[in-house]
């Protein structure tokens, strides 16, 4: 039969050969498992803010300024922070509401704060 057919040998051993080409590469390619690293710890909580703020209920930012941000708190008074969160300082415990539900920055002007009072719940 082989001798009818000798293709069918050329054919059957071009097969071998390239599945052989093919898998020598590959095996060396990935060679031994990469050494294990240290597994990834999980985010801790930290408080940010004043702490007798109590709960944040509106929290506004300057756009294009990532420093500065006011928080309003829902027991009363609305602060501000420069330095992204690292010290607060109150700037509306002059007035006679304290709730604050909602903030908003003018658009025409980063200096004026929009705040408003009591919450929905």
């Amino acid at each position: 039969m082989h001798a009818r057919h000798p293709w069918r040998t050329h054919l059957l051993l071009g097969f071998l050969l390239a599945a052989f080409l093919a898998v020598v590469p590959a095996a060396q390619q990935f060679g031994p498992p990469p050494a294990q690293t240290e597994a990834v710890q999980p985010l801790k909580f930290q408080y940010m803010g004043p702490a007798s703020a109590g709960r944040f209920s509106a929290v506004v930012g300057i756009p294009g300024d990532t420093t500065t941000y006011y928080a309003g708190a829902a027991s009363g008074g609305i602060w501000k922070t420069i330095d992204s969160g690292k010290t607060f300082e109150p700037i509306f415990d002059d007035m006679p509401v304290q709730a604050i539900g909602a903030l908003a920055i003018a658009p025409t002007d980063p200096n004026t704060i929009w705040a408003g009072t009591g919450e929905a719940w």
